[in-house]
């Protein structure tokens, strides 16, 4: 009996020579022109094409990806994507506010919208250290603080986070939102003009009038200048002030430039008002008992009239403020901490650096 050989299997070089020779054979029909290629390498090419194309799908995906990031991440830095920001970390009173009276009909209504359908505008802020301050949407980040109180899903507000600063850009943010959403009284657009001098951010009214209320006519921002000499006048003693008319506001400003200051003063520190009606009863009776000379009402542009003093640090904490009108020079001192005593002995060397 024949002895029977054993079979192994080719190595993968042995493969890869027989495939040559077969790639090689000629064609047993001599009138064929065309080779076939094996069908082994027919495979081979169709596998290489598809993972071709493969790599030409992935590498458009992974460039269109890679631009949708660039644009997201220049739309975030632009402040135009909405982040959810914990409540805790807004500064509501990062720049003076100028809304002065709150709605509350309007507020109730603001809250039943937010309940049923969420928050449709986010807020406006800007960096400030580990937290954020609050440029524009006061109403809103407060409605959120109410509601949270009671339920959580309002422990975050969504708010877009721009690079606005506390400079003039945050008060233009703040003065644009409200006007377009629901507009200032004209004394609110009068007093914050005049705050954001106080804070340093403008030179003059003037100009924060120009600035803040670019948009406006020039008839307009001469109507905010007047409010804004009512604010520096008299807005430490007017009760209801965002209640002034625009007529009664205009009637103040040309008594207020007739030289009127002190007796209208000196009569709203005199009186006991209740409310806004007995307050303009108050304010008309001063203006028409004056006895100012009309030959010595100003003409031809604007008198003095209060100018606020830079205001001066102290070392241990406070501020030191000022005003100065033609007939006096008004001094504030904020600062905590300071006895009865200290305070009288403060006004003695006042006095004794004034005689």
């Amino acid at each position: 009996m024949a002895k029977r050989r054993r079979l192994t299997a080719p190595d993968t070089a042995e493969l890869e020579e027989l495939e040559a020779g077969f790639a090689a054979k000629p064609s047993l029909n001599p009138f064929d022109a065309t080779s076939t290629p094996p069908p082994i390498a027919q495979v081979a090419a169709e596998a290489a094409s598809l993972n071709g194309m493969t790599s030409v799908t992935d590498r458009v995906a992974l460039a269109k990806d890679q631009n949708d990031a660039s644009l997201w991440r220049d739309a975030q830095s632009a402040g135009l994507v909405a982040e959810m920001l914990p409540l805790d970390q807004i500064d509501a009173e990062y720049i003076r506010r100028d809304r002065m009276v709150e709605d509350e009909e309007a507020m109730g209504e603001l809250l039943e919208s937010l309940r049923a359908h969420g928050l449709r505008t986010p807020i406006e802020v800007t960096r400030d250290g580990e937290g954020f301050g609050l440029i524009s949407g006061f109403r809103r980040l407060d409605a959120f603080r109410r509601l949270a109180q009671t339920d959580d899903r309002f422990l975050s507000i969504p708010a877009f986070v721009r690079e606005a600063g506390s400079g003039q850009g945050a008060y233009i943010s703040m003065v644009e939102e409200n006007e377009l959403r629901s507009n200032l009284s004209p004394y609110e657009r009068g007093r914050i003009a005049v705050l954001a001098v106080g804070q340093g951010i403008f030179e003059s009214t003037e100009a924060a009038v120009d600035v803040l209320f670019a948009a406006a006519s020039k008839a307009k921002r001469s109507k905010v200048r007047s409010f804004a000499m009512v604010h520096e006048a008299l807005g430490d003693l007017l009760q209801h002030p965002v209640a002034l008319s625009e007529k009664a506001g205009l009637k103040l400003a040309s008594a207020l430039r007739a030289g009127a200051q002190t007796k209208l003063r000196q009569a709203l520190a005199e009186a006991d008002v209740l409310d806004p009606k007995a307050e303009w009863a108050v304010l008309e009776n001063a203006m028409t008992s004056s006895s100012q000379p009309a030959a010595k009402r100003a003409r031809g542009g604007r008198p003095q009239q209060v100018k606020p003093l830079t205001p001066i640090g102290l070392e241990g904490g406070g501020v030191l403020l000022g005003e100065l009108s033609p007939d006096e020079v008004r001094i504030k001192i904020q600062l905590s901490g300071v006895s009865e005593e200290e305070a009288q002995e403060l006004l003695v060397q006042l006095a004794r650096h004034l005689t």
